[in-house]
């Protein structure tokens, strides 16, 4: 055989150099266009603000703790959200009212709590503050009327410090409806929205100085997946895994017991230290309460894996959605307070997780439906005696007096 020829065979199989080159840069250039296409579609089909609901409100003083800046105005689009108002009062408050005294005849209530009960992310005419006097004027015949001084932030500590500006509105009755993450968080140093000077610099900027913020932080592995999981792709990609209730509460179930302690049948020193740590507050909170001759009913707002656990009917071993629930049943009836049950009735309602922003995680306007028909339900049963539900006759003559 010539071996001339077979040389020559060879040259002519074997790529040129440059091709060692062009490949790879032809593939991650095809990996590139794929990726910022999907991520166009991703911010088409999930758009946002740069300004949220949160450049109302302040979160770093020490005295008087998260509080709304007051008649001030601001929107929000989050990206499985609806373009949302948040409206301020001349008290700071969302409450769709002035502040000031309440009208004659009125039974008021006045809600305390944090974000689930500010409603967050949602406008307020579809959140239960709107919805549930509504429903309890028409269920009790009563002129019902509830001002919510609910923000986020404003936890048990702070409320407990604050309690007499709850008291200032002269309520009937105190609603705090409380949530998970009210217990997890359990201090005044917390994860604070970034201020709105920083969300507001341009997205080169704001991309630049995050993706060097991971990578300085953490390996090479996780930067990445850090990286990718701060973009919409990864948000639309979450938003269709997590329509799904088992992938939901599996994924939820793989965050550390920091987070997820509160579903653990047995909990850690952690999270039974944080308890202790309510009951001193929800102890303070109560006994001035019962001191203004104001009554105090408390309620657990279910979030979304509670919602689904108890959707599914079932929950793998180790794991409760409902005793958060029960602790705080033991808890608040022993200061002598009335507790709410709404997570029993939350199995009732046909796929309740639906009720939630499967991302971002708060209720949405579906959420605070439910909400307010369990709550509607609930308060009107006899377990507070001033809103006890009334016949058809009775309620129409308590509302022509």
């Amino acid at each position: 055989m010539d071996l001339t020829l077979v040389d020559e065979a060879k040259r002519k199989v074997r790529p040129p150099k440059r091709d060692w080159i062009l490949l790879p840069l032809i593939s991650l250039l095809t990996v590139c266009l794929l990726a910022g296409s999907t991520e166009l579609l991703a911010r088409r089909l999930f758009p946002e603000m740069a300004t949220e609901g949160e450049d109302c409100m302040i979160f770093t003083d020490p005295v008087s703790g998260a509080r709304g800046i007051p008649n001030s105005v601001c929107w929000e689009k989050i990206p499985e959200g609806e373009l949302t108002e948040y409206q301020f009062n001349r008290c700071g408050h969302r409450a769709g009212m002035e502040c000031g005294p309440k009208p004659p005849g009125t039974f008021r209530i006045v809600m305390i709590g944090t974000s689930f009960a500010i409603g967050m992310r949602v406008p307020r005419e579809q959140t239960f503050a709107a919805l549930l006097p509504v429903e309890l004027s028409r269920r009790t015949g009563l002129k019902v009327q509830l001002y919510n001084e609910a923000i986020p932030f404003k936890l048990p500590d702070t409320i407990a410090a604050h309690f007499d500006e709850a008291l200032e509105a002269k309520p009937d009755m105190i609603l705090w409806a409380l949530n998970s993450s009210d217990i997890h968080t359990q201090s005044q140093v917390a994860v604070l929205p970034a201020p709105a000077s920083v969300r507001n610099l341009s997205l080169l900027m704001r991309l630049r100085s995050h993706l060097k913020t991971i990578f300085a932080a953490k390996s090479f592995a996780a930067s990445v997946t850090a990286a990718f999981s701060s973009t919409r792709s990864a948000t639309m990609l979450s938003h269709f895994l997590y329509e799904s209730r088992s992938q939901y509460v599996k994924s939820t179930l793989m965050e550390d017991d920091d987070k997820v302690g509160y579903l653990k049948t047995e909990q850690s020193e952690g999270w039974q230290k944080r308890l202790s740590e309510f009951d001193r507050d929800a102890a303070r909170i109560e006994a001035q309460a019962k001191a203004a001759g104001v009554p105090l009913v408390v309620v657990l707002l279910p979030n979304r894996a509670q919602a689904a656990m108890i959707s599914m009917g079932q929950w793998p071993p180790g794991i409760d959605p409902y005793k958060l629930d029960e602790q705080m049943r033991s808890i608040i009836t022993s200061h002598g307070g009335t507790y709410i049950d709404m997570l029993t009735d939350v199995r009732t309602i046909p796929d309740p997780q639906l009720g939630y922003f499967p991302v971002e995680g708060h209720p949405n306007g579906r959420g605070h439906g439910m909400f307010t028909a369990l709550l509607a339900s609930e308060l009107t049963s006899g377990a507070v005696p001033a809103l006890k539900a009334t016949s058809p006759s009775q309620t129409a003559s308590k509302q022509s007096e």
